[in-house]
């Protein structure tokens, strides 16, 4: 499947809700829990979400559209979220995480993006040449993969209380795919 702009907005605009509609009232254990040393909580991946929203995607974007191939767009912090949502309920990080996605949804819309500038190339610090649409599928991917991080931990939590059921429950088989 080719980057469309419909299809990477259609799934970029329903990811708030649906991490609403699993997370908002869980017991704290489900979004406290992680994998082991050194892995993410929900709560982390929440978090990373709202750091990425605000300082990366659109961020990029801009960035390709204003520079091009002329400067390589500033490396992400990718751990930066432990910095964000101190102090926030998970209620306030989910409302906080639909607010961003929002404006930078709306952003995106602003642009006016014509087919032409989807093949626009800038360069990654360490990814080399990319353009504006691997750019926004990876925001899609990107979102797709933190949902399936999510159930994985989720899932992670049960791991012995399944018992022989394991053996059928993919989710219990996953390494993961880093962080």
């Amino acid at each position: 499947m080719q980057q469309s702009l419909e299809c990477t907005v259609a799934v970029l605009g329903r990811t708030p809700a649906a991490l609403n509609a699993l997370l908002r009232d869980l017991p704290e254990a489900w979004v406290t829990a992680n994998e082991g040393e050194k892995t993410w909580s929900v709560t982390d991946v929440v978090r990373h979400l709202i750091l990425t929203d605000r300082t990366n995607w659109m961020t990029r974007v801009k960035f390709l559209l204003e520079f091009g191939e002329l400067r390589p767009f500033p490396a992400f912090d990718r751990k930066g979220y432990a910095r964000e949502a101190q102090g926030r309920t998970r209620a306030e990080s989910l409302d906080e995480f639909a607010r961003v996605r929002t404006q930078s949804l709306a952003e995106l819309h602003a642009l006016h993006l014509h087919p032409e500038q989807f093949a626009v190339r800038g360069q990654h610090p360490a990814l080399g040449v990319v353009t504006i649409s691997e750019l926004l599928a990876a925001w899609a991917a990107h979102d797709l993969t933190h949902l399936h991080q999510i159930s994985r931990i989720m899932a992670h939590q049960y791991h012995e209380a399944v018992g022989p059921w394991s053996r059928f429950l993919g989710v219990m088989h996953c390494a993961g795919h880093g962080q």
